[in-house]
């Protein structure tokens, strides 16, 4: 690209903005605009809806520019370019944060600043990504709601508890955020929020450094605007970490490629309706059937036991047993 153009294209916020994380790392690494430039753009758009959406619990301009022109000074010194490489994220206030607080979403962790990274900061950050600022989580990531408001229209939920990292990515304020997961705390504001949100299976993203709620379903996500988004981000921050005993050594998945190939046979779904389909409203049930009908042979349903209605209780009894565990340790 000219010289001419790429400085336009620095300085059209708007489509900086827009950009999917996977456009945006190929311009800033093939320098066609910098990463101080990007950030740029990203703060105007956090400036013209935050007021509205207030998806972030620690939003500092000056920490971000600075992480962004140190971005910047070494891709002119010609350091290698990780697989992140200029990318900013959005970190969940669950998740520590050396140099921001940590505050749980709660008052009584007001103004805590961890002494270290957890371990999906430092893959984060040695991945050539940086934190754009930590996201709103309802309290301690349970049932209490934030300030959050669904950036499609505010006067709607945008989900929990990873509320604030969907909605910074939906509304156009970030390309990548990550969240926490213990039960559909990912995948409930994603789909909320209408953006691709990933919960990986256990153990492939280590959790330390994290908030400690069940052990048993605690798990790292994220979130972004395109499946390669997604796949881009979860590769770079899964591995093995010694502390966190579900992780292992390791290969791992090649997410990235397997995200942009084809599948190399038919795909074959099953569909669950769930035991509370009823619940469903009947706009919701048309669109799913809908859908249904238009993935014709590729599906087929699943009907599952009469005791899977009971499966809620039997999660909720788990997980509030080990938060009640948890807290108390931490208290």
């Amino acid at each position: 690209m000219a010289a001419g153009t790429a400085l336009q294209v620095s300085l059209d916020p708007s489509l900086l903005a827009g950009l999917s994380a996977t456009e945006a790392r190929r311009r800033l690494v093939a320098g066609e605009c910098s990463v101080t430039g990007y950030a740029q753009a990203l703060l105007a758009r956090a400036d013209a809806v935050e007021a509205q959406v207030q998806a972030w619990a620690c939003l500092d301009r000056a920490f971000v520019l600075a992480q962004a022109e140190a971005a910047d000074r070494a891709h002119a010194r010609g350091d290698i370019d990780g697989p992140l490489f200029g990318l900013p994220v959005g970190v969940k206030d669950v998740i520590d944060t050396a140099d921001l607080p940590t505050e749980n979403g709660t008052v009584l962790h007001a103004g805590r600043m961890p002494r270290h990274d957890a371990a999906v900061i430092r893959a984060l950050r040695a991945a050539g990504g940086w934190v754009m600022g930590k996201t709103v989580t309802t309290e301690l990531a349970t049932y209490a709601p934030g300030r959050t408001r669904n950036p499609h229209d505010p006067a709607h939920t945008p989900g929990g508890s990873s509320s604030g990292s969907a909605a910074a990515v939906a509304a156009g304020m970030v390309p990548l955020a990550i969240g926490t997961q213990t039960n559909g705390s990912v995948i409930r504001p994603a789909s909320f929020c209408g953006v691709y949100g990933f919960k990986p299976s256990a153990g492939m993203i280590p959790r330390t450094g994290v908030l400690t709620q069940s052990p048993a379903f605690d798990a790292i996500g994220v979130f972004g605007r395109t499946l390669e988004d997604v796949a881009l981000l979860a590769q770079a921050l899964a591995g093995h970490d010694s502390q966190d005993p579900l992780t292992q050594a390791r290969a791992t998945p090649p997410l990235v490629r397997l995200a942009v190939a084809d599948a190399p046979v038919p795909p074959r779904l099953g569909w669950v309706a769930t035991p509370f389909w009823d619940r469903v409203e009947p706009d919701a049930q048309a669109a799913f059937g809908a859908l249904l009908g238009k993935l014709g042979g590729h599906i087929a349903p699943c009907e599952l036991p009469p005791t899977a209605v009971d499966a809620v209780t039997w999660h909720r009894t788990v997980m509030e047993a080990d938060i009640a565990g948890s807290l108390d340790r931490t208290s």
